[in-house]
């Protein structure tokens, strides 16, 4: 394969999905080939699983009655790996043909979110390489070339969420997000992510400023 993977990753209501299609648009701008997907995808058989196990309003209640947030991390991990191993050859097919693959969310979102479910450092880390060998060599899906991380601080995040109409067991869970967002950081300084950062002198940046930050990265 020719083409790159990068993956906009961040904490809740970090802009990912808005900034994977910006880049998406920047990019084809500059004449590069580019495409951008989404996991977990939610319209296949797979995400509906995934979603049902999030207990999202368009696919009703779910399945777990301890909620999502509870769930074992082991167990939840297996439903979003299995959904990004189901519908991986979306972006294989263009990453054959030399694409950048734009991917909103993907392996690394399994580190953290599940990952922050376990409170024993050691513990947890064991749990990222559980993950990092599942999907990447047992299920053969592609490494990225690199992975943004977007960090928007909690207290930020609830202000944004205000506008949202739906939310999942996970986005209504403030001990979950806080968790995960600490994963975030960890995972980031772990894996050497390129993090940036949502908030600047109290104010949250503008959605254009940071896509000027992820383009500069990009075209290292």
């Amino acid at each position: 394969m020719s083409g790159k993977i990068i993956v906009i990753e961040g904490t809740d209501c970090s802009g990912k999905k808005t900034q994977a299609q910006l880049l998406e648009k920047r990019l084809v701008e500059m004449g590069k080939k580019c495409i951008s997907l989404s996991f977990p995808m939610y319209d296949t058989p797979t995400g509906r699983i995934v979603g049902a196990y999030l207990g999202r309003e368009d696919v009703g209640k779910g399945f777990f009655p301890e909620g999502a947030p509870e769930v074992d991390p082991y167990v939840a991990s297996l439903y979003y790996a299995a959904d990004r191993r189901y519908n991986i050859g979306k972006a294989l097919k263009y990453l054959e043909d030399d694409y950048y693959v734009i991917l909103d969310r993907y392996t690394t979102s399994n580190l953290a979110h599940q990952g922050s479910k376990i409170h024993d450092k050691d513990e947890r880390f064991n749990m990222y390489q559980w993950i990092d060998k599942l999907e990447y060599w047992l299920l053969k899906l592609p490494k990225p070339d690199k992975t943004i991380f977007l960090h928007m601080p909690y207290e930020y995040s609830c202000t944004l969420k205000k506008n949202r109409k739906s939310l999942d067991e996970l986005e209504k869970s403030e001990e979950h997000l806080r968790q995960a967002e600490a994963a975030y950081i960890e995972l980031s300084e772990l894996y050497n992510w390129n993090k940036i950062e949502c908030v600047k002198d109290d104010k949250i940046r503008t959605i254009e400023d940071i896509s000027d930050e992820i383009l500069k990265l990009v075209r290292v």
